[in-house]
Formats: structure tokens, sequence, C-alpha cells
């Protein structure tokens, strides 16, 4: 019994022996007895760098010391502060792993595990491993180098042996899977796997092509290419399942799947290895062509190929396509026969009127496109085709080309271009036709006086409507008469201050183009304004005094003018020029301005006379002569200014009418200066007769 004891005892003490003989690592607790210093009640753990911080000293590295070295260090040290140190000691509290758990986990970071842990759990302490990890392609790191290792076979055998021993200081690294991407996103495992599983491309096999799920994915043998295309989840129904390539080793095969599970011959199977690479091609002639098929094409939910039958129509197909998308522009649905007739559908209008015409018959082989609604806001206009667009130039907001339906009004069209610019013309719109044909139409009669919208301009697609441009300004008619027609202008020339040619509807009056043209110059002879009409199948002129309607007020007086009227104000100086002698009264003599004035019913001899600037110095107004023209013969009539100045009778005042010629003699023309000339001359004679007898 005591040999027993003895050899119990000399066990344990080997055991202290190797405790005490044991480096102090990262990661281990110790435990520093102080008495009466309640800073050392709580184990000291050493850091990355193997050292412990101590109150009123500082860090004191212990890292690769044993037990009675870090007990000889730390007294030493603590001696500098603390005087009495009888009773300090140091003993180990725990033996622990310091681990640096870093790459795809959810609290990367150190870690503190016991000396016995494992790889598992080192990534618990770290929050577990996170979506997209790459188990089979974990690291340990050490100064000696890497060791990778596959924590997915651990996790499936359980075989704890599979891991590498942790040691402290170690950094294990977890990577993420190649298939989550440059952008992080939150997915489950599913979606993990739904473009494959494989880690390394060197242990994979690759699918693509028509299965469902293409993607690389880990080798698992035995692998046949049946296995393989079910890790793809099968294929598409477009699958060309008789002409799948298998490359394994750079060499290519042709596997018929349809030839295998006919037979059930594995001798047809290629071989499936790491590395293989798996095409599912397409079936073409399945998808595009069968006697039944007709094709649904363009804005559709599900456009496609689609069996056809005896009882099925257009909105069948439709139905079955998903129907139209918002997108779609449901006026110009186009059916395409086989026999290269199309065949243009309205279903818009089949659904809004009882009275639309019917929906076509469907035969296989028929195309069904529905074409993508027109943005008006594109700069490109090659979507609309002509034949169902209408131009609308000119002083319009948004002028261009818009697209055309029959159900659409000449009105719709001007608010489809944003309505007319300020200085536009709308009395003489002009539409003009393809085949070269114009006919003008006046918006703004329309507008002001109201009208049957059947009177409006019927459109169809290829017009062109033309909105013209009122002048800017009376004195942009020099550059701008231009773009307007003779036949909506008017020209006024003569005595105004712009002259020109104006543009005129009916709306316009005389006044409103004499304004225009910046009004009659002082020289104007307003009584004598002459319009010339061509309205009519003959020109006519009428005469105008508009010194008589600034007199009287009354707008009778103003002729009515039309687009292609000629205005003219004379000159006043001017007028013999104009008039023919039958109109207008002579005035010849003693006057101021002798000449050929403008006469009429309201005046006289007077106003004759003071319009001629009056009689002269020497004029003898006692015998003012009127020449008065009548059906018959020239009567002349004799009217003294003088008596009438000094007796005023306005019944001895001559009539003067138009033709007629009035003349004031001057004094030498009188008969007392004829009879004085006459005393003189005899005077001369007696008085030669009596120098002669006196010589």
């Amino acid at each position: 019994m005591p040999v027993l004891l003895l050899l119990v005892s000399l066990l344990f003490s080997g055991f202290a022996l190797a405790e005490e003989e044991r480096r102090l690592q990262p990661g281990d607790a110790i435990t520093i007895v102080m008495p009466g210093e309640r800073a050392f009640d709580k184990p000291f753990t050493l850091d990355t760098e193997g050292k412990i911080r101590l109150p009123e000293l500082g860090r004191v590295s212990l890292k690769g010391k044993t037990l009675p070295e870090a007990k000889t260090a730390l007294k030493l040290a603590l001696s500098t502060v603390y005087l009495s140190l009888e009773q300090f000691d140091l003993e180990l509290a725990e033996r622990q792993l310091l681990i640096r758990v870093l790459g795809y986990v959810n609290a990367p970071g150190e870690v503190l595990l016991p000396a016995d842990a494992n790889v598992q759990m080192a990534i618990e302490a770290a929050g577990g491993l996170r979506p997209g990890a790459q188990l089979d392609r974990l690291q340990v790191q050490r100064r000696q180098g890497i060791e990778f290792f596959d924590y997915k076979a651990y996790l499936d055998s359980g075989d704890e042996s599979s891991l590498p021993r942790l040691q402290s200081e170690d950094q294990l690294f977890v990577p993420a899977s190649p298939l989550t991407g440059n952008v992080e996103v939150n997915f489950d495992a599913r979606s993990l796997i739904s473009g494959g599983d494989a880690g390394d491309e060197e242990q994979a096999i690759t699918l693509f092509g028509e299965v469902r799920n293409p993607g690389s994915f880990s080798l698992k043998e035995p692998l046949s290419v049946v296995d393989a295309l079910m890790r793809a989840d099968g294929v598409t129904r477009y699958a060309d399942v008789s002409h799948i390539r298998v490359i394994t080793d750079n060499v290519p095969y042709l596997f018929d799947l349809k030839a295998y599970l006919d037979s059930g011959d594995t001798n047809t199977l290629p071989a499936v290895k790491a590395g293989t690479l798996i095409y599912v091609p397409i079936q073409v002639e399945v998808v595009s062509k069968t006697k039944r098929t007709v094709y649904v094409m363009g804005e559709v939910q599900a456009p496609g190929a689609y069996e056809t039958g005896d009882q099925v129509t257009f909105l069948d197909l439709l139905a079955n396509a998903g129907g139209p998308t918002r997108f779609a522009e449901t006026r110009n649905i186009r059916l395409l026969r086989q026999d290269q007739e199309v065949v243009e559908v309205n279903l818009s209008a089949y659904t809004e009127s009882q009275n639309a015409a019917p929906l076509p018959d469907i035969l296989p082989g028929d195309v069904i496109f529905v074409p993508e609604k027109t943005d008006v806001n594109e700069k490109s206009w090659l979507k609309i085709p002509n034949d169902r667009a209408v131009k609308i130039i000119g002083a319009m907001k948004k002028p261009g080309r818009y697209e055309w339906d029959d159900g659409m009004s000449f009105l719709d069209l001007f608010a489809h271009a944003g309505g007319p610019e300020q200085h536009a013309n709308l009395a003489e719109i002009e539409i003009v036709k393809e085949d070269g044909s114009k006919t003008v139409f006046d918006l703004d009669k329309f507008i002001k006086q109201g009208g049957a919208f059947a009177s409006l301009p019927v459109l169809v697609a290829g017009d062109t409507v033309v909105v013209n441009e009122l002048p800017w300004d009376p004195t942009d008619n020099k550059s701008s008469w231009v773009r307007q027609s003779p036949e909506s202008s008017i020209y006024i020339f003569g005595q105004v201050g712009a002259p020109g040619r104006y543009a005129f509807n009916n709306q316009l009056g005389f006044l409103d183009i004499l304004a225009a043209a910046d009004g009659p110059t002082d020289k104007a002879d307003l009584g004598q304004i002459r319009i010339t009409h061509r309205d009519g199948e003959q020109a006519r002129v009428t005469q105008l005094n508009l010194a008589r309607y600034f007199e009287t007020g009354d707008e009778s007086v103003l002729p009515v003018v039309k687009p292609g009227d000629t205005i003219f104000l004379p000159q006043r100086e001017r007028q013999w020029l104009e008039k023919p002698s039958n109109q207008v009264v002579r005035i010849m003599g003693a006057v101021q301005k002798p000449g050929r004035y403008s006469f009429d019913g309201s005046m006289n001899l007077l106003d004759l006379l003071a319009e001629a600037g009056g009689p002269t110095d020497n004029a003898y107004i006692e015998k003012i002569i009127v020449v008065q023209h009548s059906c018959c013969s020239a009567q002349a009539r004799v009217f003294d200014l003088q008596a009438f100045v000094t007796d005023p009778n306005y019944a001895s005042i001559p009539l003067v009418r138009p033709g007629d010629t009035v003349y004031l003699p001057n004094e030498d023309q009188s008969n007392w200066h004829v009879f004085i000339n006459g005393v003189r001359d005899a005077l001369s004679i007696v008085a030669l007769f009596a120098l002669g007898a006196a010589i």
C-alpha cells in the first residue's frame, strides 16, 4: 500500500512539474495572488502579443515563459510599486486558445476557446457561418504556412480527425462561394444553389443551354449524364434532347437522350468526370412550325407560337397570349396571311362600337402583330408610316408629324399640336392633299361666329396642314409679304406712312388697314382716295372722301374692302394728273396758285378762290369771269368781288360746277386802264405836232 501511494504521488508530481514547465501562450488566463489588492481579484488573460496589463505598471510580456519564470518576472516588476510581497503568488487559472476567425462568418474577430476546442467551436464562437460560405475550402493560417481542409466532409461524416488541431494564435479563414458574385444580396440556400453548388471548377461539371437551372455542380461519383441533367432540374420544353453535346477531357460526344430512354442501353451514356461540359441545344423546329401554328408577336404579355383549331378565334389567340400590354397600339393590329395579304384590325373600335367591322377569321400559319404605341415625344418619326400620319406646320405651338385616325377631327389635330401661336393667320388655313390639291379654311370665322362641326375640313392620313403667320409689324411687310398669298392681301400705296402689302381677312375694315399702314401723310388728298375692287368679274373703282367721314363720323361713307383690293391715297399737288378735265375746276389769271382743283357741290366760287391762295395784288377783282359749260354751249358770267365785299349778297355769286373755268384779269385789262392809256397816247401825238409846228 505505501508503494502504491508513492507511485500516485510521483505521478501527480510529474503532472505538476509538466504543467509548470509548459510555456504560457496568448489566451492563457493566470491568477495573481495579492491579498488586500482588489485590482488583482480577477484573472488576467494574455493578449495576442502574450502580454497582460497590470494596475499601475502597464503591459508586461509573459509569452513563452513557464509559470516559475513568469512568477519571478512579475514579482520583480511589482516590487517597484508594492512594498510588501511576502504573500505574492502566481497560479495558472485556465489554459485557453486565442483564435482569430475571419471570412464569411457572422461575427468575425478574436475568440477565446478552451484548450481542447476544435474548428466547429471556433466557428460557433464567431457567430456561425453565413449563407454562401464555401465549406470545402476552409483555411488554418499559421507561421508554418496555410492548411486547407474540407469542413463539409466533417459535417457529412463527423470524423473529427479530418479537422486540423487548433493552436493558440491560429487564424481560421472561411472563404465565400464563387456563386455569391461581386454584389452581396440576401438569399436562402435554394437561391444559392440555383446556379450550381460547385466551388472548385476543377472538381465540377458544367451544364448550360436548354436546362432549367444551368450552372456548375460539384461532382459526386458515380454520376451519369442523366444524373447531371437532373442536378440542373431537367431540360426545358424547347430542348433538343436528341443532340446533347458532352465534352470530357476535351473529347466531344453526341448523346441522344431520347434514344437512351427508348432503349435503356447504358453503353450509350458518355463518361462524366471532373471538368465535363454538357450542352443541351434548342429545338428550333419545335418552336417555330407545325401545321396548325399561329404566331402572336409584339406588345402582348406572352408572345409565341400557339396551336389553332376550327373554333379558335382572333380573341382566343390574344387571350392565350395574355392580351395586349399597356404599350400596345390596339387600333392598328396587323394580321399577316401566308399569301402575304395584310389585314388591319382595329380592336379598340371593335370594343367601343357595335357597328365596328368584325374580327377576321384565323387560319393556320397566320401571324398576329401587335405594334407598340407611338410616343409623340419621341424624336424619331419612323415609327409612324406616312399612311397613318398627318403633318401640321407653320405658326403652331408644336408643329410636327402626328399619328392620325379616322375618329379624329380637324380640331383634335390642332389640340394635339398645342394650339396656334398668337401671330397665326387662322382665317386662311391651308390643307394640302397628297395629290397636290389645296383648300383654304377660315377657322377664325368658325370660332367667332360658330358653325356646324360637319363644316370642318375632313382630313385623311397623308394630308399637310399649313398655318401661315400674320405680319409681326407694319414695317415687317417689306420682308414677310412673300409668306402671304395675293388673294389674302390688300395693297395700299400713295401718301401713307408705310405703303405695302398687308394680310387681310373679312373681320378687318378700311380703317384697320389704313391704321396698319401708319395712316395718311400730311400731303395726302383725303377727298380723293380711290379703292380698286378686284373681287368681281371686272375691276371697279370706288372714290372716298375721308375728310367727310372725319367731319360727320358717318361710317356708311367707308367702302367695304376685301382681300385683293388696292387702296391709293393721291398727293394734293398732283390732282390734275389723275383727274380728267370734266371733274375739276380750272382757275387762271391773277391768283396766287392757278391750276386745276377738285370741286364738289358743297363748294362755291369763294371756296375755290381761297383754295387757289386768293387774288394777287394787281388782280382786277371787279370783273371775275366764270366760264360755265352747259349741255349745249358755254356761257360766261361776271362776278364783282369788290361789290360783294362792300355789300355781301350770296345770290350774286355765280354757280360753279366741275369742268368750269374761272379767270381773274389784272388791272391792265380793265376799261379805265385802257382809256387812260389811250388819252396818254393822244396827248403824246398832239405834243409831237406842236413841237413840229414850232420848229
